[in-house]
């Protein structure tokens, strides 16, 4: 029997189709303004995990900071007060402690009185985020899409201009 060579080129094109769609939907390696957040699994301060896949549906506010940093400790009361007013629209901040640990973490959380999770990072998303100084304040909207990636300080109007950039729509607090 002889082969059917059209029928074996559309099952060949469907296959090739169907894995190039399928590895396009996966989440990147390196962060990216329009592109899905990594997929990422760390430790917080507390000793619990936290997962980009917990944060979907909500908008994310992401600093990284370390305790060394200046603009990190002068932006920390800042970001508390607009983690507590934005609460109610669905805000979930998190602050990533870049290349310290738990202990320094932790206290920086309570000098700050901050109670928003902070997670130790292991270098997952310091290499996910390419990062190259401190802070650094990324947004991402709640389908898991990174909206803005701000490197610096940024003031509190900046922070409440990206924030209100991912909320989703009804009005402005």
């Amino acid at each position: 029997m002889k082969p059917n060579t059209p029928l074996m080129l559309s099952a060949a094109f469907a296959l090739l189709v169907g894995c190039s769609h399928a590895a396009s939907t996966k989440a990147p390696t390196h962060a990216s303004v329009g592109a899905m957040e990594p997929s990422w699994s760390e430790r917080t301060d507390k000793g619990s995990m936290l997962t980009s896949a917990s944060l979907l549906g909500k908008p994310v506010y992401v600093n990284f900071f370390a305790s060394w940093c200046p603009p990190c400790n002068d932006e920390a009361s800042d970001i508390e007060a607009l983690s507590k007013r934005y609460a109610s629209r669905g805000l979930q901040v998190v602050g990533v402690d870049v290349m310290e640990n738990a202990d320094k973490a932790a206290l920086f959380g309570r000098e700050h009185h901050l109670t928003y999770p902070l997670v130790v990072d292991d270098g997952t998303l310091r290499n996910a985020y390419q990062l190259d100084g401190l802070p650094v304040h990324v947004f991402i909207d709640p389908d898991g899409t990174v909206h803005a990636i701000r490197i610096g300080e940024l003031t509190k109007a900046e922070m409440v201009r990206n924030i209100r950039a991912i909320l989703p729509s009804k009005g402005h607090a």
